[in-house]
């Protein structure tokens, strides 16, 4: 299965009815997720390997580490909502069973992993709400991908800083992201976003 392949599968899954505009949920572009989730497959960080969906919405990271043959994943998600929707695409367009869906926050998750993936709040309507999500990651697991805002680079150079990980690489990308609440005005809004690499210090 190659990148391509990959995107075609999750652009399939089902996504929220309605979104929590206080969790900063929106929907995770296929093609973003499609290449966080290939370059951590040929970086050795996803076959085989036991991984953490931290804010998992509908699973579409964690579906595709399943996908690409994870040993096991972890779905953690704060939005029984979204937990909901998440299960519906395992059952859908997933035969296997070697995951777990958890109902919590962040920082309550205490499992150690071989690799986090994930796409966390931005930190708009609440500023750096991505830390939790971060100091979580480092906590857990020796690899995070990660997708943030690309103004977002000292922020998370500093907490690297203070939690020995250092930043390995950042994919610069451009995001579309279309009306999603009642107080956009335009139809979609672009802006820079980084796929974040980091590797504990050893």
């Amino acid at each position: 299965m190659d990148k391509k392949e990959i995107a075609i599968k999750l652009s399939k899954l089902n996504d929220f009815a309605e979104l929590n505009i206080n969790l900063e949920q929106y929907k995770t572009d296929s093609e973003i997720a499609s290449e966080l989730l290939w370059v951590a497959y040929q970086n050795g960080d996803i076959k085989g390997k036991t991984i953490a969906d931290l804010g998992c919405g509908n699973g579409i990271l964690g579906m595709g580490a399943l996908l690409l043959d994870a040993s096991f994943v972890y779905f953690l998600d704060i939005d029984k909502n979204a937990l909901d929707v998440c299960k519906d695409n395992l059952d859908s367009f997933y035969k296997g069973k070697n995951y777990e869906l958890i109902l919590g926050d962040v920082p309550a998750f205490n499992k150690k992993i071989d690799t986090v993936i994930m796409n966390p709040p931005f930190g708009v309507q609440k500023r750096k709400a991505d830390k939790v999500f971060l100091e979580a990651a480092m906590e857990n697991s020796n690899k995070t991908y990660s997708i943030h805002k690309i103004e977002s680079k000292k922020f998370i150079q500093s907490l690297c800083n203070d939690h020995g990980f250092s930043v390995d690489n950042i994919m610069e990308r451009k995001f579309i992201l279309r009306k999603t609440y009642g107080f956009h005005k335009k139809n979609k809004y672009n802006f820079d976003i980084g796929i974040w690499i980091l590797n504990k210090n050893f």
